[in-house]
């Protein structure tokens, strides 16, 4: 097992991070909080890939669908096809929309990085994701408005929810020379023990 300081974590900038020109202010949070980024590339993601990235099934389409049906009931909107025919729409709506344009890949680097990069980013809705993070703090959209236009919600960062799910969207989407190992000078205050040869 590798130690917590080498854990790793997989980051998608998305279109609307990129569209807006929050690429750099995004990056300087993860940075911040003594992170390392050990990969980058700027790419249009493939809808095959994405489909696999995702990787949902039908018992997860099905469940998504059940709740679609009842919020379109909710809302009033016409129920025309089967509830995991809407499951597969939310999949359907991020496809279309992490393909529009080009997107930032980004692995980092740091002690439980899967952990801090999910405080960093905030929750996925947007409208309730806290002050301080990236979501509560640079979009206003919401699920709401997103499933009235019938569109993926525009949160502008995915991250991986554990570390194996980080191990798998890497391997999906980098090769292995892709993902530096390198030294920050910076890793010495953040991990040295006893801090040798700090003073002069």
């Amino acid at each position: 097992m590798n130690h917590p300081k080498k854990e790793r974590t997989f980051v998608i900038l998305k279109p609307d991070t990129v569209q807006r020109g929050l690429i750099g202010e995004t990056i300087k949070r993860f940075e911040s909080a003594g992170l390392k980024l050990v990969a980058m590339k700027f790419t249009v993601a493939d809808e095959d890939r994405l489909w696999k990235h995702y990787n949902k099934d039908d018992a997860w389409f099905q469940k998504k669908g059940d709740l679609s049906v009842k919020n379109r009931i909710d809302m009033g909107m016409v129920v025309d096809k089967e509830p995991i025919e809407y499951g597969k729409d939310i999949v359907r709506a991020l496809v279309n929309f992490m393909s529009c344009c080009p997107v930032v890949m980004m692995v980092w680097e740091g002690n439980q990085a899967v952990a801090v990069v999910k405080k960093i980013v905030g929750g996925t809705e947007p409208t309730t994701s806290d002050v301080g993070t990236i979501r509560g703090d640079l979009t206003l959209d919401s699920y709401e408005l997103s499933n009235r236009d019938e569109r993926a919600v525009r949160n502008l960062v995915h991250c991986s929810d554990e570390v194996s799910e980080a191990e798998r969207e890497i391997a999906l989407w980098l090769t292995a020379d892709e993902v530096m190992s390198y030294r920050l000078v910076s890793e010495q205050i953040l991990y040295d023990v006893n801090l040798d040869g700090i003073k002069e």
